[in-house]
Parts: structure tokens; C-alpha cells; sequence
């Protein structure tokens, strides 16, 4: 592509979906890393589908999941069109892992050299117009009187560089501890799964981007979820984890308010 032209032609889709956007309940459901979509004029990134397909070009299994809590809880979801090696809509753009050259052990070589232009193409298109909606949904939000507690949608792989990951489900937060500890509290009451307390990862300013900036800086309880792809890859475990996450949500929600209000 010439520096000139628009990243995305004119027919394909947006950089953003919204589910549900009259949704009713407190939560507001993100989904960075929802699709694995490549705008046409990067061709594969020099990748094969199946890399793509990988957890390096999303979170496996995580819209799935979203969208069936959405119906469940009568959440709003804001998921992301394209993939992370576009464009990573949970980092902070220019940081190194933003768009990255290198995605676990594999080199991503549409992503080699390009220029400043080229960067920018990428984050004005794809990035800034997903976050910028979800900006807008939360003034809404706040506008109405509506409660917002945010859940970030992840998937993680059962198996990283050669390591096994015990986790079932992961619970990350940095500052806004209060919702999540609630979620923990429920989690480690029900017994049933190997939990995460920020593992495989934590929320920081230098590894995220949608919970600093979204709940944090608006002081607004929220809580990023992990769940283990293996587990959410087929329609049954989709299914089994929305069924036990609308509960747990609700139920630390309830917790959360009886401690804050």
C-alpha cells in the first residue's frame, strides 16, 4: 500500500462491533482481541491461515464466550474486527508488542520495516475508532446513571514456549482490586477450578491498554478474564463457561456493591 491510501477498503468491515447496546445490566464486556480479520491490502502478513488462526492472531474462543454472556446478563459487548498482528487494540500504540515483528516464536513478516505512516494507518483505523466507541458507550453510560463494571474477555494457550499452564481461568487486575477480589472469593468458594490470582498474566500500564485506560482512569470496578483456550474451543465449553461465569459475575457483583455502596 502507498502511504496515501486508507488501510481498509471501503466494503470491509468496521474495526469494531457493538452487541446488545441497550444492554441493562452493570456490565460492559471487552473483547480486544475478538477477531483474525487482515485488511486486504496487508494480504496474510506473509503468514499462513493457519498461523493466523493461532492464539497469536487471537484469543481463540474468547467472542464466543462474550456473546453468549452478553445475551445472558444484558451486557453490552464491544468486540474487535481484526487481528492482534494488525494491530494490538490492548497495548498502548508504538510500545514494542503493539504490532509486533515477533508473536511468541513465530516471525511476522508484513510487520517487518514498515514505516511511521504505515503505523499510523494502522492505529487510526483499527485502534482509535475501538476505543474511541467504547469512550463513547461509557459518557452514555455515565450520562444515563447506568453502572459500569467492565469485563475483559481473554483466552490463553494451555501451553506457552514449551510450558504447561495449570490455570483454568485467570482473574487480572492492577489498582481496582475490589471486583476482582470478589470474583475470587467466589471462585475459590465454588472449588472447582485451578485458579489464577494475575496469572498467566497481570494488568500494568506496559503490558495494557483497555483497563488503564477505560476503568482505571474513570475509576470504574472491572476485572480482565483468562480463560484456557483448550477448554472454550468447541460450542459445549463455550457454553458450560458462559453459564458459570453469568453466575459468578453476578454473584461478586453483588459482593462488590454490599462492601462499596
Amino acid at each position: 500500500m502507498t502511504l496515501s491510501e486508507p488501510l481498509l477498503y471501503a466494503d470491509e468491515p468496521a474495526a469494531f462491533t457493538v452487541s446488545n447496546p441497550d444492554g441493562k445490566s452493570p456490565f460492559l464486556i471487552l473483547c480486544d482481541h475478538a477477531g483474525k480479520r487482515i485488511p486486504r491490502r496487508l494480504g496474510d502478513l506473509g503468514l499462513t491461515d493457519a498461523d493466523i488462526s493461532r492464539h497469536i492472531g487471537w484469543d481463540i474462543g474468547a467472542l464466543a464466550v462474550s456473546q453468549l454472556l452478553s445475551q445472558s446478563l444484558d451486557a453490552t459487548l464491544v468486540s474487535q474486527t481484526y487481528s492482534r498482528l494488525v494491530i494490538d487494540c490492548n497495548r498502548t500504540p508504538g510500545v514494542e508488542s503493539s504490532i509486533p515483528q515477533l508473536s511468541e516464536d513465530t516471525v511476522i513478516p508484513g510487520n517487518q520495516g514498515i514505516s511511521p505512516q504505515q503505523k499510523e494507518s494502522r492505529r487510526r483505523e483499527i485502534f482509535t475508532p475501538y476505543h474511541d466507541q467504547i469512550r463513547q458507550i461509557l459518557e452514555q453510560r455515565r450520562l444515563r446513571g447506568q453502572m459500569t463494571c467492565i469485563l475483559a474477555m481473554h483466552s490463553f494457550t494451555p501451553v506457552y514456549l514449551g510450558v504447561p499452564r495449570p490455570w483454568h481461568i485467570g482473574v487480572l487486575y492492577n489498582r481496582l482490586k475490589a471486583y476482582p477480589h470478589a470474583l475470587l472469593a467466589q471462585l475459590a468458594a465454588r472449588d472447582q477450578w485451578v485458579v489464577g490470582d494475575n496469572q498467566p498474566y497481570a494488568v500494568s500500564d506496559a503490558t495494557d491498554y483497555a483497563l488503564p485506560q477505560h476503568a482505571e482512569k474513570n475509576a470504574l470496578p472491572a476485572v480482565e478474564i483468562e480463560l484456557r483456550q483448550d477448554l472454550i474451543a468447541d460450542s459445549a465449553g463455550q457454553a458450560r463457561w458462559a453459564q458459570d461465569l453469568d453466575s459468578l459475575f453476578r454473584d461478586a457483583w453483588k459482593h462488590y456493591q454490599q462492601k462499596t455502596l
